[in-house]
């Protein structure tokens, strides 16, 4: 049973990835000739310069939110070994499964004398964050007005009481029971001292930062094709954030390949953007984003420790 699961899990992402590479390969050739209109100019470089900086950015950020998990649940690691670790295997997401950077990290902290179980919960509650972080940004929109696209007070409230269970479930009163389940039969000093003092409320506010600079990244370089309005900001921030948790959850393409490409899509045609810029930033976002872990990985791999 647990063997044709595995296999049946494993059809359903190519299913996924499928689909989704299917309706992105369609939009560029009925769009190709439009895309091939869009021009650079010299602030379109800098413009892109700028957006590879804020995403480069983002990363560090990102691996300074996740050395601060470590450190609310005590663990010994210093900052410097978080920060190379979590770069060094932010590029492991672009492997088939979408999982290699977990399996880095979590045997990472396995050397570190924390027992399998303990670490990879520990790792595991980066993403459970993150989803929490994009799903407030884009709930916002709603609350204020600004994202009306395919809005729909169903789903609005479907979304809301998601996002209830997943601050609900970051609790402490939840997380410790599952560390105190795990560190039962486990002796180790450094292993019972693992739990949340506090609701994490600095992690929670580090991630909307991190989700932030990520949609800052994709801001920069739609401008680089094309100016934008004050107002129109918001409906990018949001429409970015819905799509980035899209392609944090939905299983299919490494680091969401296609479904973040296909969601920024679906939700914009409706909209009075060109399709020509929509996909010209949606390749150039995605270079920029691989280059940038790329950048973030190289960086440490260079240093001695």
């Amino acid at each position: 049973m647990k063997i044709a699961f595995a296999v049946l899990r494993i059809y359903f992402k190519w299913f996924i990835f499928g689909i989704v590479l299917l309706f992105i390969v369609n939009t560029f050739q009925r769009n190709w000739s439009t895309v091939l209109t869009v021009t650079f100019n010299n602030q379109s470089y800098y413009l892109l310069i700028i957006a590879f900086l804020v995403t480069f950015f983002s990363h560090i950020w990102s691996a300074l939110v996740w050395v601060k998990i470590l450190k609310l649940l005590k663990q010994p690691m210093t900052k410097k070994w978080g920060l190379k670790v979590y770069l060094t295997t932010n590029i492991f997401k672009y492997v088939p499964g979408n999982i290699g950077h977990f399996y880095g990290r979590i045997f990472a902290i396995h050397k570190q004398g924390i027992s399998f179980k303990i670490a990879s919960f520990t790792v595991l509650l980066e993403p459970l964050f993150m989803a929490n972080s994009a799903l407030m940004i884009t709930l916002s929109s709603y609350i204020v007005g600004v994202n009306k696209t395919a809005y729909n007070p169903w789903l609005f409230i479907i979304q809301m009481i998601i996002m209830l269970i997943g601050l609900l479930a970051i609790h402490p009163f939840f997380i410790n029971r599952i560390f105190f389940y795990f560190k039962k039969n486990n002796q180790d000093s450094i292993q019972n001292n693992i739990y949340f003092e506090h609701y994490p409320k600095t992690i929670l506010l580090g991630e909307i930062v991190f989700i932030l600079l990520r949609a800052l990244g994709f801001i920069f370089t739609w401008i680089a094709f094309m100016p934008i309005s004050i107002l129109q900001i918001p409906l990018l921030l949001n429409t970015f954030s819905f799509a980035w948790l899209l392609g944090l959850i939905i299983p299919g393409a490494p680091s969401g390949i296609g479904v973040f490409e296909a969601t920024i899509i679906f939700l914009l045609k409706t909209e009075n953007f060109p399709i020509q810029i929509v996909l010209s930033t949606i390749v150039i976002f995605r270079l920029i984003s691989i280059l940038a872990e790329v950048a973030g990985a190289g960086l440490w791999l260079l240093t001695k420790e």
